[in-house]
């Protein structure tokens, strides 16, 4: 009885949590049909090249996706943060500066990801065991990182409540990508198109959403934002380059579990158990894709509760939506043991049913990294990022250490038993770290409405 009055108390707010999920349906079905499509154009492309192949292609992409991941600034964080208290009319000005300062912190990252990706394979090539052909095609999908520029335009639709444009954005890229990918059957294509098909295809998706986040600036009424100055930008915005760094060094360090397993089995194992372990955790992501989308909405709308000081309501949100985070990944996690062999057979090809076992256990690891989500994104709202730092820290440590531990001695198995360890520490030490939030919180009246985010429809 008591379960069921707390949940209905938690529910109560329908029109904020009815808003939060259309945005989250908006997010989720552009990103099933984007990840259905992903999940596609990587079986075609496995079937096309086999597990030997593929695994050295995955290897490369790989690669260059850690160290985007690693090295490159995500500045969206600290441009939502801190455009959330923002009035649109009045602070405009102050708008585009903090706007270009993320832009440059995106350049800035791209070119150092670039070199530090080329020069890193040059000297560590011996070390990973790769072959000259692997290294060769690294040296030119690297430059898919001087186009990453994500932080900026993910941070504008994001704040303008641009869902839709967002989803269906990354739905177009990756159909593109497809696209490339059949010709390369047709055409009986080797590795080396399959590379330049997926190196393109990202930078043209990359292109593509760098133009839309400028078209909002500009029906926005911020016109001049490469003309905008930078100098006062880390007065203006007390405290932002201390939250950016830290912010950005936890994504770092939790990019590096996310993006350096596939290359750690890899290396401790052979091509051919890295390209089973991929294309499992490439099915297992289409899960974790929820908590990622769930993120997206819930973070600005987070950001801006918490600067009003509308504490209540604040963690009303977080609890519903981990809540729901959490039912949520627990039907994910039932619909892959059951299927998860029949999905891998079908998808690519009966020599990679093999990796079943690894997607079930990948699945574990999923729940407790989606039941995790809404309380980072509080704790960052926060200001809470130290922590969230340390957490990550501890997770991601013990992570490497039970991989590196057991990859050679069980293969691929090894690095998703990892991710359950990482997931465990993860989740408990947030749900730590919220708990204790909350229990020493104020209750203060809330600040006026007016901030910068303004999430009226979609386009």
């Amino acid at each position: 009885m008591n379960i069921a009055k707390s949940l209905a108390h938690l529910f109560q707010a329908k029109e904020a949590l009815g808003k939060r999920i259309l945005n989250v349906a908006h997010l989720l079905t552009g990103n099933l049909f984007t990840s259905l499509v992903s999940l596609l154009t990587f079986a075609l492309t496995a079937r096309a090249l086999g597990p030997n192949d593929y695994g050295m292609l995955a290897l490369v992409y790989s690669y260059t996706r850690a160290i985007e991941r690693i090295v490159s600034f995500q500045s969206w964080q600290p441009l939502i943060k801190y455009g959330s208290s923002l009035s649109e009319d009045k602070d405009q000005a102050k708008f585009s500066s903090l706007i270009k300062f993320g832009l440059v912190l995106d350049v800035t990252g791209a070119v150092i990801s670039w070199i530090v990706a080329i020069g890193l394979v040059l000297i560590a090539a011996p070390l990973f065991g790769w072959s000259d052909q692997t290294v060769n095609l690294v040296l030119i999908y690297s430059t898919v990182l001087l186009f990453r520029l994500t932080g900026m335009p993910t941070a504008v639709l994001r704040i303008y409540g641009r869902f839709r444009t967002i989803a269906y954005g990354q739905l177009g890229g990756v159909t593109f990508k497809l696209i490339l990918c059949v010709i390369g059957i047709l055409a009986g294509g080797g590795i080396v198109y399959f590379a330049f098909a997926w190196l393109f295809s990202q930078i043209v998706s990359s292109v593509v959403t760098v133009v839309f986040a400028f078209r909002q600036l500009h029906l926005r009424g911020a016109k001049r934002v490469l003309f905008a100055p930078l100098r006062g930008t880390l007065h203006q915005f007390p405290g932002i380059w201390n939250f950016a760094w830290s912010s950005n060094l936890s994504l770092t360090i939790r990019s590096s579990a996310q993006e350096l397993d596939t290359l750690l089995v890899g290396a401790l194992a052979d091509p051919a158990s890295a390209g089973l372990y991929n294309i499992a955790k490439r099915i297992g992501r289409m899960g974790q894709q929820v908590g990622t989308q769930v993120q997206a909405v819930l973070y600005p709308d987070l950001a801006r509760l918490w600067a009003q000081r509308a504490v209540e309501e604040f963690y009303r949100a977080v609890m519903q939506i981990e809540v729901l985070l959490t039912v949520t990944g627990i039907a994910i996690f039932v619909l892959f043991y059951f299927l998860g062999e029949p999905l891998l057979r079908i998808a690519a090809g009966p020599e990679f049913a093999a990796a079943s076992q690894l997607l079930i256990v990948q699945a574990v690891a999923m729940v407790l990294i989606l039941s995790g989500s809404a309380m980072r994104s509080a704790l960052l709202a926060m200001g809470q990022h130290r922590i969230v730092l340390k957490i990550v820290l501890v997770a991601t440590v013990a992570f490497h250490a039970t991989a590196i531990l057991l990859i050679p001695q069980i293969g691929a198995m090894g690095a998703n038993i990892a991710h359950i360890v990482l997931g465990l520490i993860w989740v408990v030490g947030l749900g730590i770290a919220f708990h204790r939030g909350r229990r020493s919180t104020d209750k203060i009246e809330e600040v006026p409405k007016g901030a910068m985010i303004v999430d009226d429809g979609e386009i």
